[in-house]
């Protein structure tokens, strides 16, 4: 699972620049879902081959009369209690002052791993004035400049170092053929009912307890000879020899078992229509690059009237995810869930698909011949040969002469062509054009 990583503080510290530093981003990934994360914004970053999540929180504005702890807003207290690592960002120019304090008192009781940013100290890293937020009690000061990007690199370093993580590709093969299955979708939509049904339905092989609340829970089990490993965002919790389901939302968990997933299910409520939350969660889906499939939950709650117009809002407002099967299912009826295990055995063998070099070349040809690329300029982009440049999402690389000519609809045109000749569904894929340099184009 990626480290999470929430950056805390009074207002107008540079918690929001550090955070864009940190994804290199202007905005989160995942933008507010509304009314869960009104102060908090999450966002993916990488330092090197690390992975990890950032959540950038509002500031802590406490009342004197009343105390930090009690004043405090919810939501960053939640984004104390999802964090692996906290840092708490201050400002070096304003000095400490009493809300710091106040501040650092609640945060030695969260117990959690400490990290203290004293931002806007560009060339100030020698500077005495470091010295007075020794006071906080949160171990050594990381002077860093979030605006001008100083520090950041060993602040981040020393965030992560704890952490193990696994080397590149590892996690994509997945060779012992198992599903990983993540069960995606806003609160009260019916994961919980859905998780409950199929572990009722199938043999619970193992079940792994979690060690924190945020923790993603993962449960093995086996569908007519075929392997899943099911990681729960919906709040999956053992209490004592009763499963216990609790419809609990965390944006982490949701971002964590995406991430960790082959396949993703985006289960939407045909009683709510698509929400601005699904469409959130779709985007983060699609822009992971995993594979999904769209299941319309308590379908049988809704008139045909109804029906009508949530096809049309899945159209409109996922029309980014045409490549989704979409599945009508009753969880708490138990009705289409066969077709819906269809549609994920198919989406994952879809995203783990083998394209040799001869078969991909040869309908790269086929497509030119059927329709020629425009021409720009004096030269036609000229396609050669194509081979595959990776899984989960299937990546097509195609070499040629004058490829920066190539338009976006006809990328899409290509894309067509290859998906229809595989039957890929449920997988985005990428096209990679790599042009070979024309010996002729810097003459006259």
């Amino acid at each position: 699972m990626k480290p999470v990583i929430a950056l805390v503080g009074r207002p107008n510290v540079g918690k929001s620049t550090l955070f864009n530093r940190m994804t290199k981003t202007r905005d989160a990934i995942v933008a507010d879902f509304a009314g869960l994360t009104r102060d908090r914004h999450y966002g993916d970053g990488r330092l090197g081959d690390r992975d990890f999540i950032v959540i950038d929180t509002g500031g802590f504005e406490p009342d004197s009369s009343t105390g930090i702890v009690r004043e405090m807003a919810k939501q960053t207290k939640q984004a104390v209690a999802e964090a692996d690592v906290v840092i708490f960002v201050v400002d070096i120019r304003l000095g400490l002052s009493a809300q710091d304090s106040d501040i650092a008192r609640y945060l030695r009781t969260a117990n959690k791993r400490m990290l203290l940013a004293v931002n806007k100290a560009e060339g100030m890293s020698e500077s005495p004035l470091l010295g007075e937020f020794h006071e906080l009690g949160l171990g050594e000061p990381h002077p860093i400049s979030a605006a001008h990007g100083q520090g950041i690199r060993s602040l981040l370093e020393a965030a992560l170092e704890p952490f193990e993580f696994e080397e590149d590709g590892e996690t994509d093969e997945h060779p012992d053929g198992v599903i990983r299955l993540a069960v995606a979708g806003r609160p009260n939509v019916g994961k919980s009912t859905l998780i409950n049904t199929w572990l009722g339905e199938e043999r619970l092989v193992a079940f792994d307890m979690p060690g924190t609340t945020r923790d993603a829970i993962s449960v093995d089990f086996e569908r007519n000879g075929q392997q899943f490993k099911l990681i729960d965002t919906a709040g999956l919790r053992r209490k004592g020899k009763v499963f216990e389901a609790i419809e609990k939302f965390s944006v982490v968990k949701t971002l964590q078992a995406i991430a960790d997933a082959n396949v993703v299910l985006l289960l939407i409520d045909a009683t709510q229509g698509v929400s601005d939350q699904d469409a959130h969660i779709a985007g983060y889906v699609l822009d992971s690059g995993r594979a999904v499939v769209i299941a319309v939950n308590k379908w049988d709650s809704v008139d045909s009237y109804q029906r009508e117009q949530l096809k049309r809002s899945i159209e409109t407002r996922l029309g980014f995810m045409k490549f989704a099967p979409i599945f009508n299912i009753s969880a708490l009826k138990r009705q289409g869930l066969g077709p819906l295990w269809g549609g994920l055995a198919d989406a994952y063998s879809s995203a783990y698909k083998k394209m040799t070099t001869p078969v991909l070349t040869r309908l790269v040809q086929e497509a030119v011949q059927h329709q020629t690329p425009k021409k720009v300029g004096h030269f036609r982009p000229k396609l050669r040969y194509a081979h595959q440049g990776g899984m989960n999402p299937p990546i097509v690389v195609i070499h040629g002469n004058s490829l920066e000519g190539i338009t976006d609809v006809y990328k899409r045109y290509l894309e067509g062509r290859i998906r229809e000749h595989y039957k890929l569904v449920g997988t985005p894929m990428k096209i990679e054009l790599r042009s070979s340099k024309n010996p002729f184009d810097d003459k006259e």
